[in-house]
């Protein structure tokens, strides 16, 4: 294990972080020098939170040169075999781990560190880390019961972790140092969602590079949309890192259903819900396709079954959801009421749909008070997810296919033993050691959320919760959606968790987001071991 190699690498990781806490505090500094005093607070600890993050960094980069002493100096530089894979899941995994801790402690400061009359969830460490966990791993859960008392720039911080974690710190990490070699591939196979990769470049560091700009152009794109249709500048920016991170961290109690009141008018009303819609599922869509789409390669693109899977699943859950709303009440998430009429209907089951499929969890209507098939089929689609090599959670669209394809493999051996079917994937055929990878995640991702659904209903006083509710908990922050049901709803809050719950549910967040192997590893002793 080159632990050397992790400790600097992490230490740039941090430095990043760092940086964007800086400018986020220069803006706050502006806002409050042009009279905006609730910014003080942040102007002041975010620029606290930034010294520590980078003092970290540095701790992590003098760590990392330490080790080097000693060493032949032939095995100093950076060469292609410096990280391993062994490194490169350390790396990962102590990326979101460590850097929801740094990442919380702008939340944790300017609790503290301010004059606060009231009581508050930031007032709590391990609710400060769950929140930056969420975050980092855009699930978009929070803690928050009232998120408009919250200043500005902690709430651009907030999506700003999104948009960091969106398409993975790492991988831009990749994509900006070029020290990794052929090692940063190990590191992108790790982070980077699905169990296999749509071929972009043939070398890494290009292929990471790519995706950002395809994921900046995206962002600005989106952005200037959203200020054409009637938000100002803030909210524009941070609900387009919310939506392109699949996170949904909003800046208001109502989410994007805020909007549906606001003075911006009726079309500019539903235009920003089509523009989330469309923005959420481009963003649920392996980025690799992308690239592709830039070449003009369509027909790779038409051909590709899991787009096709993941928009026809869209397309049949949507007239499901949609179906059975017609002429029904819709509670809205500002508590308005509404009798559903067809448009209506495919309104909301429309968004609410691709919210949850593509794990944004973002909400314009309380879909808990929906009916029961309405909410089972939503509930399916928590776990379904998203694209392999898009910034979703979830169990992802391509490991259900070939999960189907190899039950129905092994179904018909029942009755015809002799034959030996070959389970393709488009124009792939799917390995044997593939398909027990698949079926292995599959079986972990159920197993996860049973533990995590007892160990929710274990740690909380007896009666504080039902069963529903610590199953979508566990279901929403595995793989990585944010809202559950009954109390953790679209309109409700993870603030009344004890610590410990808060704790494990951290944990389900870093395993969905990592794809488990990633955490898990690091409890085996021979992961620790010399070779």
């Amino acid at each position: 294990m080159k632990l050397r190699v992790v400790m600097q690498q992490l230490g740039l990781v941090l430095l990043v972080m760092c940086f964007c806490m800086l400018l986020i505090t220069a803006w706050a500094s502006y806002l409050w020098w042009a009279d905006d005093a609730a910014e003080e607070l942040f102007a002041i600890k975010g620029l606290i939170g930034a010294i520590i993050t980078g003092g970290a960094a540095g701790i992590s980069l003098w760590a990392g040169g330490m080790m080097r002493w000693g060493k032949p100096k032939e095995d100093r530089p950076f060469d292609e075999s410096s990280l391993g894979r062994r490194e490169a899941l350390l790396l990962v995994a102590l990326t979101w781990l460590v850097g929801a801790a740094l990442s919380g402690l702008p939340y944790y400061l300017w609790w503290h560190l301010g004059d606060h009359a009231m009581d508050h969830q930031f007032r709590s460490a391990v609710s400060c880390y769950f929140e930056a966990m969420s975050g980092l791993t855009t699930t978009g859960a929070t803690v928050l019961s009232d998120i408009e008392a919250v200043p500005r720039s902690l709430l651009l911080w907030r999506a700003t972790t999104h948009w960091l974690g969106g398409l993975g710190i790492v991988v831009l990490f990749v994509a900006v140092l070029p020290t990794l070699g052929v090692g940063g591939k190990r590191l992108f196979n790790v982070e980077a969602p699905g169990p296999q990769q749509q071929g972009v470049r043939p070398r890494i560091r290009e292929t990471a590079r790519v995706l950002w700009l395809i994921y900046l152009m995206f962002t600005i794109v989106q952005v200037v949309l959203y200020r054409i249709f009637g938000l100002d500048w803030f909210e524009s920016v941070c609900h387009t890192f919310a939506t392109l991170a699949t996170g949904g961290f909003s800046t208001h109690n109502a989410s994007i259903g805020f909007y549906n009141k606001v003075e911006i008018g009726w079309f500019n009303s539903w235009m920003i819900d089509i523009i989330t819609i469309v923005f959420m599922i481009l963003a649920g869509i392996n980025f690799g396709l992308y690239y592709h789409l830039a070449r003009r390669r369509f027909n790779v693109i038409w051909k590709d079954p899991e787009l096709r899977t993941y928009l026809g699943i869209i397309i049949v859950a949507t007239i499901i959801v949609s179906a059975s709303l017609v002429g029904r009440n819709i509670v809205e998430t500002d508590g308005d009421q509404i009798v559903a009429d067809t448009t209506d209907a495919v309104r909301y089951g429309l968004f609410q749909v691709v919210s949850i499929q593509t794990t944004t969890g973002f909400a314009t209507a309380d879909f808990n008070l929906w009916n029961f098939l309405p909410k089972m089929v939503l509930l399916l689609l928590m776990f379904v997810g998203a694209s392999a090599g898009s910034t979703g959670g979830g169990i992802k669209v391509i490991r259900i296919i070939v999960g189907v394809k190899v039950i129905f493999a092994e179904v018909e051996k029942v009755f015809r033993p002799n034959v030996v079917r070959t389970i393709k994937v488009g124009k792939g055929v799917v390995s044997p050691e593939l398909r027990q990878a698949v079926l292995v995640y599959i079986i972990g991702i159920v197993s996860l959320f049973g533990v995590g659904s007892i160990a929710l209903m274990l740690l909380e006083p007896a009666g504080s919760i039902d069963y529903v509710t610590a199953a979508t908990a566990s279901a929403a922050t595995l793989n990585n959606i944010g809202p559950g049901l009954n109390m953790v709803g679209a309109v409700e809050n993870y603030g009344f968790f004890s610590s410990g719950s808060k704790f494990v549910m951290s944990l389900l967040m870093a395993l969905g987001r990592l794809e488990v192997y990633a955490i898990f590893v690091m409890l085996a002793p021979s992961f620790w071991k010399t070779d």
